[in-house]
């Protein structure tokens, strides 16, 4: 019988044996018709120096993307970026082969901006965290 250790910060061994028995399990269920799931970024780049202020980053599984994170800097908000992200987003996961995107946000965040780029909501989480809800949103891309 295996032994149940806590660990506050996941050692790399551990997530690795955790998320390659998942993903070699999830293969063999859906007979391997889909990719190992993968990591994308879309990153916003200071003209300057080059380096990354905000972006987005997302994972690509099973015909689907979900947008992870998403941050624009307090300075370049109102410019339009966070739909330009979101399109770009939807052009890459289309030339993916994905059929649709989902993600989550804060009702502190962006529900309402998600649901104006045509985001339908799935489920609410309420009370996450205390006062707030967690809104679960997809899209179906054509």
């Amino acid at each position: 019988m295996a032994e149940i250790v806590f660990e506050a910060e996941p050692h790399p061994d551990t997530r690795a044996a955790i998320l390659d028995g998942l993903i070699a399990y999830n293969a063999a269920q859906t007979e391997n018709r889909f990719g190992a799931p993968r990591t994308i970024a879309l990153a916003l780049k200071d003209p300057e120096t080059g380096a990354s202020v905000g972006g987005l980053t997302a994972r690509v599984s099973y015909s689907r993307m979900f947008v992870e994170l998403l941050f624009i800097p307090e300075h370049l908000r109102d410019q339009g970026l966070g739909e330009k992200l979101m399109a770009e987003a939807e052009k890459v996961a289309k030339d993916l082969g994905c059929i649709g995107i989902w993600l989550d946000t804060f009702s502190f965040q962006a529900p309402g901006f998600y649901k104006k780029l045509g985001y339908a909501e799935f489920g609410a989480l309420t009370d996450y965290p205390p006062g707030f809800t967690r809104h679960f949103l997809h899209k179906t891309l054509s």
